[in-house]
């Protein structure tokens, strides 16, 4: 018989909720997705309970829950939502009687550790496939910019769950120190994510206009993104070209600092951007390292493709955790 394990993927933008069916210690599928504004409810067991409603049945008792928040201590902050969870309620709460708790990226490295080679796609750097052997670094811009080492060895692998997205952010040009030196004025310190995540081409176009003696449109994160992207507004796609920069910068700090293999890029707006990362200046700033130029020029860049990878990842993490399958057992 399979087995069912209610799973959720809670960020700061979206709650997403479905359930996880497992047979012979393997995912096969995932039933019943529905995305939710998590701003429209005011904890995760309000949320809960409404996707129980919505769906029109009761929950499984086994759960695994991904988290936009570092796991640990008494109480999570979840840390761009008004959200807070505390691990020790959890069962009493949400009525489970087995559960898992992981962070949001490091549920897309569960769901990215063992994938074949289909579930990759190309961006740059060598096309070779991601061998069995080589650790990976997991990038992912969104509404914050996770970041997750997945170092493999044999039939095993190990999550490295990080919050490498709020180092420093470190400027490589004249654009880029005014940028930081404007933000210092703001935030004191600045962190990457301030600049490397969806409300960070708000602050890059801004820059840009000014620059050029230009006065920004007043447009949503949404609908900026979407004049960057189609290249129809010189300074919006003026800011695009320079958020990839910045991530392809941010991208080859992270492989060097974990010395991995290859990176994946994954993530909402890391899905949505992949496709532009080849024609920008994406790789340039990658492989920019001084003396390691050549080694990051050996180091592949892929997309991760699967569908949903914190939903997915969040349910292999508790097979994992329980014993319920072997770290490579994860179906495609």
């Amino acid at each position: 018989m399979p087995q069912e394990i209610i799973v959720a993927d809670i960020g700061g933008t979206h709650a997403r909720f479905a359930i996880a069916v497992v047979r012979n210690g393997r995912v096969i599928q995932l039933d019943n997705q529905i995305t939710m504004n998590s701003a429209d409810h005011a904890s995760l067991q309000i949320a809960w309970a409404a996707y129980s409603a919505a769906i029109g049945r009761d929950l499984p008792v086994d759960g695994a829950i991904a988290v936009a928040a570092p796991v640990g201590g008494d109480v999570l902050h979840l840390t761009n939502s008004s959200w807070m969870i505390r691990p020790q309620l959890i069962c009493e709460t949400l009525k489970l009687e087995r559960f898992s708790l992981v962070n949001d990226f490091g549920a897309v490295g569960h769901a990215a550790a063992w994938p074949g080679d289909d579930q990759f796609e190309h961006i740059c750097g060598p096309e070779s496939p991601i061998s069995e052997k080589h650790s990976i670094t997991l990038i992912g811009p969104g509404t914050g910019l996770g970041v997750a080492h997945i170092c493999r060895k044999g039939d095993k692998y190990h999550i490295t769950e990080t919050e490498a997205g709020h180092i420093d952010f470190a400027p490589r040009d004249d654009f880029e120190d005014r940028l930081l030196h404007s933000l210092r004025k703001q935030h004191g310190r600045v962190s990457v994510e301030r600049i490397v995540a969806g409300p960070g081409l708000q602050l890059l176009y801004r820059m840009v206009a000014e620059m050029d003696g230009q006065q920004p449109k007043q447009l949503d994160d949404k609908a900026l993104w979407q004049l960057a992207s189609s290249g129809e507004d010189s300074l919006a796609a003026a800011a695009f070209e320079r958020f990839c920069l910045c991530l392809g910068g941010f991208a080859g700090d992270m492989a060097l600092a974990h010395g991995t293999d290859a990176v994946v890029i994954s993530g909402g707006l890391g899905n949505r951007i992949a496709h532009h990362l080849p024609s920008s200046g994406f790789h340039s700033r990658f492989a920019a390292k001084g003396r390691f130029g050549g080694l990051m020029d050996q180091i592949p860049v892929k997309r991760f493709l699967r569908e949903e990878p914190g939903l997915y990842g969040a349910a292999v993490a508790f097979l994992k955790e329980h014993e319920i399958t072997r770290p490579a057992g994860n179906s495609k």
